[in-house]
């Protein structure tokens, strides 16, 4: 079956800067997720020098982005300021790869608990004081979305609608926390920016996820299977070596034509 999605992976396949692992994996994918977790100090962040080369590396390698933002700052935090200093961090960083003309910008709403109704309440009542903060800065909130983490995918949709932003839905943390990933597609529907694609699995008393996926269930890896059948946006394999990224592409490959050959060490 031909693919409908582009597919991309992250900028940390091999133990190197983004940089290098642009100029080792472009080539191979439609797209990279620039992975920029970190904000602090300002030298953690990619230059402007470095920024031209990856946007040449675009046009030479025919590859496209999208952006990780930082998780060092949090839209979600219970101080205003803090809150503040996260939308103007953000912004900056946004602005910083304005240049390589992202697909999206991919950002974490962080949640402590939501043991009642009051605490999912008090939750959305801070993010959406946070997005109102970045959003001010943006051009187009769209430019912006929000990743599924732990917490129920629903409690996204009012916060989504509320500041028109688009879904990063994210299957593997879906099969991790227990979410029903079809009920996730229908209800995200067309603000499906990119799906961030993983296995998970269980490891003594402890679960990791960020693996192949060829560690997935055959129950849920048909779940995948049907899911990208349809889907026409990005697809990320959200792993972090080139084992788990060639054992991925060897999955994919087994349902999908046009799927690259595994990434050469």
């Amino acid at each position: 079956m031909k693919k409908r999605f582009r597919l991309g992976t992250t900028s940390f396949i091999f133990p190197d800067h983004i940089l290098p692992n642009v100029r080792k994996i472009g080539r191979f994918f439609d797209e990279i997720e620039l992975l920029i977790f970190e904000s602090m100090p300002d030298t953690v962040l990619p230059t402007d020098t470095e920024i031209a080369e990856l946007a040449q590396l675009s046009g030479q390698m025919d590859v496209t982005y999208n952006i990780h933002l930082p998780t060092d700052v949090s839209l979600t935090h219970a101080s205003a300021r803090a809150r503040q200093h996260a939308a103007e961090t953000l912004a900056r960083v946004i602005d910083l790869c304005r240049p390589l003309k992202p697909c999206t910008h991919t950002l974490h709403l962080e949640m402590a608990g939501h043991e009642t109704p009051e605490d999912v309440t008090a939750w959305q009542q801070t993010a959406w004081d946070g997005l109102a903060r970045l959003i001010r800065y943006l051009p187009d909130p769209g430019m912006v979305s929000v990743e599924t983490l732990d917490y129920p995918p629903d409690y996204l949709l009012p916060l989504l609608a509320a500041h028109d932003l688009q879904v990063c839905l994210d299957v593997g943390h879906h099969f991790r926390y227990g979410y029903d990933l079809q009920h996730s597609v229908d209800m995200f529907k067309n603000r499906i920016a990119v799906m961030h694609l993983h296995g998970v699995m269980a490891s003594g008393q402890k679960i990791r996820d960020h693996v192949g996926l060829d560690r997935l269930p055959l129950d849920q890896l048909c779940q995948v299977m049907d899911v990208l059948k349809t889907y026409e946006g990005t697809v990320s394999l959200e792993v972090f070596n080139r084992r788990d990224l060639n054992r991925s592409l060897a999955v994919l490959s087994d349902v999908f034509e046009q799927i690259p050959a595994p990434v050469p060490g």
